[in-house]
């Protein structure tokens, strides 16, 4: 049987996708150029990492020769739970509350690409949720799933940014999704709610000043400038999207339970006292065991100078 776009978002919705976008495997010229840009101001701190595949991500068929189209998919994890905004706890990005999206979408991309195989059994692919050697964001864009925000985070007109991305690289061509004009329009939401000034430019984030980076990817002692500048994020950040209107408006909850608060926000005190097999069992499916107890303590003691 031949693999038609409504085949593919008919098995991508059983699976649990929300999105699903179909772009055509070209050269990224564009957007490998404002990487190198971005890269070559040193935004990426001290993730060595996005610096390595380079020709990978500017063409995807150095990852697979026969490469034709892209499927974007998209996946909400949107839960509608506050914070106790009480000093004593450290507060836990949104996209961290439940079970590590990777184990999740890993398993959702296998499944979505064996019932592919199994209706045509010519169909080769490599998936990625956003740790291989693909511009994830860029493809989502260019599939139509939404347009880059200028917090550098993909926005969709009837869910806000609050999803997670993963594309699959195919030998299939379908029909390909138009793209979504950029809808920030004017607004600067995002750059001015920034308390450290990370979004230096519209669609630029500077690594070095981001939250996010700075209580997980990052490795040092946390600068003396950023004091008083955290609002007791202990594990990423969340201002960025939580100030923007099309979240503020379009945001929904997830049907997903696995996304479902599990660590929204934690004692500093008890950060500070927990022992390592402690936190290895605790945090063992959690996206929160990326920092490290290490880091987490040292997060901790920071807030509580701060």
């Amino acid at each position: 049987m031949k693999l038609t776009n409504e085949i593919v978002i008919q098995k991508a919705k059983q699976i649990g996708f929300h999105l699903i976008g179909f772009t055509k495997a070209e050269i990224l010229e564009k957007e490998s150029e404002k990487l190198a840009q971005w890269l070559n101001k040193k935004y990426q701190a001290e993730m060595d990492y996005m610096e390595r595949n380079l020709v990978k991500k500017k063409d995807v068929k150095k990852i697979l020769p026969e490469a034709k189209s892209i499927i974007s998919l998209g996946i909400n994890y949107y839960t509608q739970h506050e914070y106790s905004n009480d000093k004593k706890h450290g507060k836990i990005s949104r996209y961290a509350w439940g079970k590590d999206y990777h184990l999740i979408i890993w398993a959702m991309l296998n499944e979505m690409e064996e019932k592919l195989k199994s209706i045509e059994s010519k169909f080769k692919s490599y998936s990625y949720v956003d740790t291989g050697p693909v511009m994830d964001k860029a493809w989502a864009v260019r599939a139509g799933i939404g347009w880059l925000g200028k917090h550098t985070n993909i926005i969709n007109r009837e869910m806000g940014s609050w999803f997670f991305i993963a594309n699959i690289i195919s030998n299939y061509e379908f029909d390909y999704s138009e793209q979504i004009p950029d809808f920030c329009g004017n607004c600067t939401a995002c750059i001015d709610a920034c308390p450290t000034d990370a979004i230096v430019d519209e669609y630029v984030v500077d690594s070095n000043k981001c939250i996010s980076y700075l209580t997980i990817e990052n490795k040092k002692e946390i600068s003396e400038k950023f004091s008083g500048k955290f609002d007791h994020w202990l594990f990423g950040c969340d201002i960025c999207q939580d100030v923007c209107p099309w979240n503020q408006k379009f945001s929904i909850e997830t049907l997903e339970n696995e996304f479902l608060p599990q660590h929204k926000e934690i004692e500093l005190d008890e950060i500070l006292n927990l022992k390592e097999e402690e936190f290895r069992t605790r945090f063992k499916q959690s996206p929160v065991k990326r920092a490290k107890l290490a880091g987490l303590k040292r997060n901790a003691a920071f807030l509580k100078l701060t």
